[in-house]
């Protein structure tokens, strides 16, 4: 069993390192203590991992673990990998749509002020009719 204690770094955490909780995790049969600002958190992040290393373990041969947290954490950072280009497609996404929006508004801006001149031009040229 690993006893040290080991620091879950969080942007939280480094602004009042006082916050930190204490919270153990078992992951791939092995004890950690660590410490963070949200062990619920830190709980989830580590039965990810540990999912990861035993889905990792079941496809292959290898009994060293050192190799399946490897396997395992080149499984996570392609999925993060691929979320991140995902995230990156669909802000493009939202800025080319705010882009289209912002040249209809500007575009229903001109056609308004056309058709205020076009309105304005008519009433000039219609007679006043003079009761009497």
């Amino acid at each position: 069993m690993n006893q040290t204690e080991e620091w879950i770094e969080h942007e939280e955490l480094a602004a009042d390192p006082a916050r930190a909780e204490a919270v153990s995790v078992e992951i791939y049969d092995q004890v950690y203590h660590l410490r963070g600002t949200d062990p619920v958190y830190i709980q989830q992040l580590a039965a990810v991992v540990d999912q990861k290393m035993r889905a990792v373990a079941a496809q292959g041969s290898t009994v060293d673990s050192l190799r399946v947290a490897v396997l395992a954490c080149l499984n996570i950072t392609d999925e993060l990998m691929l979320l991140r280009e995902r995230n990156e497609e669909l802000a493009g996404v939202a800025s080319e749509t705010q882009t289209t929006q912002e040249s209809s508004q500007q575009t229903m801006r001109t056609l308004a002020g056309m058709l205020d001149e076009l309105l304005d031009a008519e009433l000039d040229s219609v007679p006043i009719r003079r009761a009497g």
